[in-house]
């Protein structure tokens, strides 16, 4: 019995000793005025088009989004391309079809039944859920207070990684050279002894990531207009990543807002309903 009582407590001052290790991580994530925020919010349909460009353009030579189909662009609540140039843009992909050749499998073009393809590359993780997987904002002690207010903060996340490459410390020179890429937004990852100080607390924020940096600024050209500095293009991307992570996230608010209203009208039915029969029997001794 005291052998699992030392082994319990052994075990929660490591999980603590974890905690507080990743507390100590310090990151520059900028909460940025996403459409889709808020209980009231919505998809910019232009914005997520102007994602699916810079995703189709830059991301999609390492990344892929194997758990969206094709057909969900056409769909309103997303990008809604119409449905002629939703089935070319499926026709500018090959996908594998095991039941070709007599089972042996073989590529064809892909419909819009079919899926995006997987990743090209072993270490590329695939994006489909990546704004849900990455939270930007953190309450105190975990309670999730921050993100509760702020949201769950996967677009901010990304848009910050995107936007967050930086030339390396002074610190960082004076020790051995990190493999990566300095980035303020990135965490966990490696870090050079020589900017942690004498208490064990970083100096710098972020960490280096693997990645090389994918956007400069002016890395596509929009159809209709809009900015293409590194911050827009960021945030446009990231967008269509967190709908890509919740295409039913308009409906779902709108399911929600229409059972509060529901709830509300038998509040308030009940409440009269209580006045007019019970109330007077209550006094009655």
């Amino acid at each position: 019995m005291f052998r699992k009582l030392t082994f319990t407590a052994a075990a929660v001052l490591a999980m603590t000793a974890v905690q507080v290790s990743a507390a100590e991580i310090e990151t520059e994530i900028e909460d940025f005025a996403f459409s889709f925020e808020g209980p009231f919010g919505s998809f910019d349909q232009m914005q997520l088009q102007r994602g699916l460009q810079v995703y189709t353009e830059i991301c999609a030579s390492c990344h892929g989004l194997e758990l969206v189909a094709f057909r969900t662009l056409h769909q309103e609540g997303g990008p809604a391309l119409p449905e002629d140039q939703m089935r070319a843009y499926a026709e500018f992909y090959e996908v594998f079809d095991q039941s070709l050749l007599g089972g042996e499998g073989d590529f064809r073009t892909a419909t819009p039944a079919d899926k995006f393809p997987g990743s090209a590359l072993s270490n590329a993780p695939d994006l489909s859920l990546m704004a849900k997987a990455r939270a930007g904002f953190h309450g105190p002690a975990g309670t999730g207070i921050s993100q509760f207010v702020n949201g769950m903060g996967g677009a901010e996340y990304i848009a910050s990684l995107l936007a967050g490459y930086a030339e390396e410390p002074e610190c960082a020179l004076e020790g051995e050279p990190m493999d990566g890429y300095y980035n303020v937004a990135f965490a966990p990852g490696g870090f050079p002894e020589s900017c942690i100080d004498e208490h064990g607390h970083r100096m710098v924020p972020g960490s280096w990531i693997g990645m090389p940096q994918p956007l400069y600024g002016d890395d596509v050209e929009y159809a209709d207009g809009h900015s293409t500095e590194l911050d827009h293009v960021s945030q446009d991307v990231s967008a269509f990543l967190m709908w890509t992570a919740e295409p039913k996230m308009m409906a779902r608010k709108q399911a929600g807002l229409t059972g509060v209203i529901f709830l509300t009208l038998l509040s308030v039915l009940l409440y009269l309903t209580n006045k007019r029969i019970w109330a007077p029997h209550k006094k009655k001794h």
